[in-house]
């Protein structure tokens, strides 16, 4: 057999990931805090790239979130007398107001005993509560909104006005004072004279219980200046009552909230905010997270003179890589926008299909894949996956990244199909309302779902049950 050398023309397909492309894919996989990284490394490698802090390049951004809720609150100390100098000696912790001492120290150290966090703690009291749906979101809410030391660091007010016209004044009232009536004593304060009146709330009656009251609640100013006189003639009370107040007082804690983990990595910027709009929900844009970006128009203007006039070749030859700098910076801002609008494209989607979620709460929840989604704006699934991941919408029930609102569903005896979302909050609500000296066992609350048409199994029942940090029946029941 004879082997010969010849050329052949073949035809092929493949694609080819341009620079700009494998930009465009990054920066769309990227959290908020990872494109700030990113993009600070690319203003020190570009000197064509700088910060806009005049304008919003985003055009279809509408207010920036300083608004919104939970997490999207940052963290605030409560207002606190100048000199809280005698609790600090008593108990050795700083004032409710103090800024922190030792921010450089290894962070580990720092790191409270309790692995679980304030708003988990609060989250589940409130579960235990018989409360209407509204009333559990709404002190949800603010459970979210609290600072790390136990605080509400905004007013009911302003609150009201964030989450729109749909909750009333009354209602975050009482939203609040069921969050006040959980542990720690003293949570959900707005000062920390309230802070400590809640505290006393749970104290034996007596005289210096009275007294510590009156100076919690006017009087805190005397104390930390520890004018006595004042304090035995606002009180009307002699030395030894106003020495046992005093210790009283000494004896709570300014901070209740602190002994529990640290909340920092729970603060998040959502990527886009939902409203609702003349009856519809309607996603915009957080000008918050959006990068104010610009090219450098001193550098622009020099290199699209030297283009004119043509350089020389060892001008051409520096002006080269400017000019590449500038395409980059080019490729840059089209894609920090593309990448926002893509993201708004994605949690409109979502929202048209879990319309009902924002209207009632999980019990509507309704099954959800990644397909669905990307069947309808002609994008790979790998897209919608990559957007959804580590991006948060801000909704009037609270933050939630998009993935939260795709999951697996159960089948109903009509052939329907009901999410595990759903599913998960109907058990919620059957052993919120079970008779607490009969408590429904697992297989009790399959058959009640399976009585509205939602088959499914007592280990299925079972695993959720976990999920939601529920004890089984028998832990529950009280004699």
């Amino acid at each position: 057999m004879s082997m010969k050398q010849g050329l052949h023309l073949k035809l092929s397909q493949h694609l080819t990931l341009t620079p700009q492309l494998q930009q465009s894919i990054r920066l769309l996989q990227l959290s908020t805090l990872e494109l700030e990284a990113e993009i600070e490394q690319m203003l020190s490698d570009n000197p064509l790239l700088e910060r806009d802090d005049d304008t919003v390049t985003f055009g279809s951004a509408e207010q920036p979130v300083t608004e919104a809720l939970p997490d999207a609150f940052g963290p605030q100390g409560a207002d606190a007398p100048p000199d809280w100098a005698e609790r600090e000696a008593a108990a050795g912790s700083a004032p409710a107001a103090a800024p922190r001492d030792g921010d450089d120290d290894n962070p580990t150290e720092r790191q409270p005993a309790a692995a679980v966090t304030l708003r988990e703690h609060l989250v589940s009291q409130l579960a235990q509560m018989r409360l209407s749906e509204r009333d559990s979101a709404l002190a949800g809410a603010l459970a979210e909104a609290l600072d790390e030391d136990g605080y509400l660091p905004h007013s009911l007010e302003e609150i009201l006005e964030m989450l729109g016209p749909e909750v009333e004044l009354d209602e975050l009232q009482v939203a609040l004072a069921l969050l006040q009536s959980c542990e720690p004593a003293g949570v959900g304060a707005r000062d920390l004279g309230e802070c400590l009146r809640l505290q006393l709330r749970h104290v034996a009656a007596s005289i210096a219980c009275t007294i510590a009251t009156k100076i919690a609640a006017a009087h805190l100013n005397f104390l930390a200046a520890r004018d006595f006189a004042s304090l035995r003639r606002v009180c009307k009370c002699d030395d030894a009552v106003l020495k046992a107040a005093r210790d009283l007082l000494l004896s709570l804690d300014p901070r209740p909230g602190a002994q529990y983990g640290s909340r920092d990595a729970r603060y998040v910027t959502p990527d886009v905010i939902l409203r609702k709009t003349r009856g519809a929900w309607k996603v915009h844009v957080n000008p918050a997270a959006v990068p104010r970006l610009k090219i450098n128009r001193m550098y622009a203007d020099i290199l699209s003179r030297e283009r004119g006039r043509g350089a020389g070749a060892a001008g051409a030859a520096d002006g080269g890589g400017l000019f590449n700098q500038l395409q980059e910076a080019k490729w840059l801002l089209k894609n920090v926008q593309q990448r926002f609008e893509t993201i708004e494209r994605v949690a409109q989607a979502i929202v048209e299909r879990q319309r009902h979620f924002f209207d009632h709460g999980e019990v509507a929840m309704r099954p959800l894949v990644l397909r669905e989604i990307a069947d309808e704006l002609e994008l790979h699934e790998s897209t919608i996956s990559r957007v959804t991941t580590n991006k948060y919408l801000l909704t009037p029930r609270g933050i939630f990244e998009l993935k939260y609102f795709f999951g697996s569903h159960v089948a109903t005896d009509t052939g329907g199909a009901c999410s595990s979302t759903a599913i998960r909050a109907l058990i919620k609500q059957l052993v919120t309302s079970e008779d607490l000296k009969k408590p429904l066992s697992d297989a009790k609350i399959a058959d009640v779902l399976g009585g509205q048409g939602i088959v499914v199994a007592r280990r299925t029942i079972a695993k959720y049950r976990d999920v939601l940090k529920i004890p089984p029946a028998n832990l529950r029941k009280t004699l």
